[in-house]
């Protein structure tokens, strides 16, 4: 693959992965249906604030060149995120519609990680 159709794929899948986990932490911060989901998946109220704002930053580690292991952290946190979800709509009995959105944006992440590893290598 072309480091250009690399960095390309990069960018778009490692944006939509900053932009669902942004509008996902508005979500989790404004919207009272996403607050009662909580308790339903059994999970305390602080839980979902202290979500919100590791997603934000999160995404922000995503966009941002920043030196490091950050973007690893970063990553790392969203899978957790990502198959504790798959998980948690699974133990509390959620439909499958509940369950897809988890693994198609794992997905994305994967997708996200391995290009933005390929384009460091490609580079070099």
């Amino acid at each position: 693959m072309k480091i250009k159709t690399i960095k390309i794929v990069y960018w778009i899948s490692t944006a939509l992965v900053a932009l669902m986990m942004t509008f996902s932490a508005y979500s989790y911060l404004t919207n009272y249906a996403i607050k009662q989901a909580f308790h339903h998946l059994g999970f305390p109220d602080y839980f979902r604030v202290e979500l919100a704002i590791a997603k934000i930053l999160g995404a922000l580690v995503l966009l941002i060149p920043v030196k490091g292991q950050w973007k690893e952290w970063a990553y790392a946190g969203f899978a957790f995120t990502f198959i504790s979800a798959f998980i948690a709509h699974s133990a509390s009995g959620d439909p499958i519609s509940n369950r897809i959105g988890p693994v198609v944006f794992m997905i994305v992440l994967l997708l996200s990680y391995f290009t933005y590893h390929k384009s460091k290598t490609e580079q070099q």
